[in-house]
């Protein structure tokens, strides 16, 4: 098993393994922890939610002039890592970054709630902000400006797919004899390796 080319598929794994821990985990099972880096190599981590999975990878949201944005265009390359407690489950994902196109991002941005809409245009994400209340004046301003009609997308919002290269996928065992499979992509298919603990 160790380095040899497989037929199973880490990304179907791990939507089924989604797909549990959206009934077990009480809240955003969807979270995950995305890892950037300067060109310099100085790294970031917080806390995104996926917001799509496919056979391409993994994607999220945010506005492209905020810490991470601004990381990713420097530095195309990320790692996510998800938890799931209830589970005893957890998934590392690390591979270079593209743009989702426009019209994926105009998809997900009319399917979120009109508020959070008017924010991504008020938030300077990763910026100072001199009070709560210039946040909320900018929200309230950006919602008598589109007052009616659609809100647009802003032109610095979008998201990112993470393409992976490397998937493990761990789970917990007694002893701390834990489970490590890692899945290498390999052309158009992968190959799978066993880890110690």
């Amino acid at each position: 098993m160790d380095g040899t080319p497989t037929n199973e598929d880490p990304i179907a794994i791990f939507e089924a393994w989604m797909a549990e821990a959206a009934k077990t985990e009480p809240n955003d099972p969807n979270a995950v922890c995305l890892a950037t880096a300067t060109p310099d190599g100085f790294p970031s981590a917080r806390m995104v939610l996926l917001k799509g999975v496919d056979a391409r990878g993994f994607v999220f949201y945010t506005n492209l002039e905020s810490r991470k944005g601004s990381e990713l265009a420097a530095n195309p390359n990320a790692a996510l890592c998800f938890h799931w407690k209830t589970l005893a489950r957890s998934v590392r994902v690390e591979g270079a970054v593209e743009r989702v196109t426009d019209g994926e991002a105009d998809a997900y941005y009319a399917s979120r709630a009109r508020t959070s809409r008017l924010g991504a245009w008020a938030s300077k994400q990763s910026r100072p902000l001199e009070s709560r209340f210039a946040l909320e004046k900018a929200v309230a301003e950006y919602g008598l400006k589109y007052a009616v009609g659609e809100i647009p997308r802003p032109p610095h919002w979008s998201g990112f797919r993470v393409l992976p290269r490397r998937i493990e996928l761990w789970r917990d065992m007694p002893f701390r004899l834990h489970e490590r499979r890692v899945f290498h992509r390999d052309g158009t298919g992968w190959r799978i390796e066993t880890l110690y603990p």
